[in-house]
């Protein structure tokens, strides 16, 4: 499927403390597909990276139980109270990745994980930009989801992963496929360049990962699925 920028889905009335990544297109088009996968009620689901809450929240109206990470003190201190405001259960817990329910598997896994190329080879372990800028090649954290993937997803449970196609969508799909998983693009969006990309043009244009003349990012959700 290919658009626009994707239509705005309801997320809710969500607070965020600042520093924390406030939900936008790759958020909402992430939404759109978990919407897609009508999930079963009592369904175990992890949100990695849950940011605001927003999958979280939106996962948990569904019935099914839902757990959260984020590295970031503010993300889980905000997914609690979007959770309570919601009237939903969501169990949140501090940590990198997964690594907070490790040995945990489920039948969901669905992040939208920092994907932006930045200047630094390594992401930063502070601030505001932690929650985008992922190495110099925007992998950082989408090579470790993927790598972690089939030991957190029971038989035929699903990864939804959104991240730009700056940072490499042949890459995500051929490590996925490599570890086992059938993998395809379903969700893709254009969307004008934000304040951080645009910001970042000239570096990005200097390295080929955009275009003279391009004037919008593509996102895609990818959708990975444990045999």
């Amino acid at each position: 499927m290919t658009t626009a920028a994707p239509r705005h889905a309801d997320l809710g009335n969500l607070w965020t403390l600042p520093g924390v990544y406030a939900p936008q297109a790759d958020t909402r088009l992430l939404a759109r597909a978990l919407r897609a996968e009508r999930i079963a009620a009592g369904s175990d689901v992890l949100d990695v990276g849950t940011g605001s809450g927003a999958l979280a929240v939106l996962t948990a109206r569904t019935g099914a139980r839902v757990s959260a990470t984020d590295i970031s003190w503010r993300a889980v201190l905000t997914t609690r109270v979007n959770a309570a405001r919601a009237g939903q259960r969501v169990r949140v817990r501090h940590g990198d990745l997964s690594m907070p329910w490790h040995g945990r598997t489920f039948d969901l896994v669905v992040s939208n994980p920092p994907y932006v190329p930045a200047r630094r080879a390594r992401p930063p372990l502070w601030g505001r930009t932690r929650a985008w800028d992922a190495g110099r090649d925007g992998r950082h954290v989408v090579d470790r989801i993927c790598s972690r993937a089939p030991s957190l997803l029971r038989p035929h449970g699903v990864l939804l992963l959104v991240h730009s196609g700056l940072c490499g969508v042949d890459s995500t799909l051929r490590q996925l496929a490599e570890a086992g998983l059938m993998c395809a693009v379903t969700e893709r969006a254009y969307v004008p360049f934000g304040p951080v990309l645009s910001q970042r043009l000239p570096w990005l244009r200097a390295r080929g990962l955009i275009g003279a003349h391009e004037d919008r990012e593509e996102l895609v959700v990818i959708r990975a699925e444990r045999r």
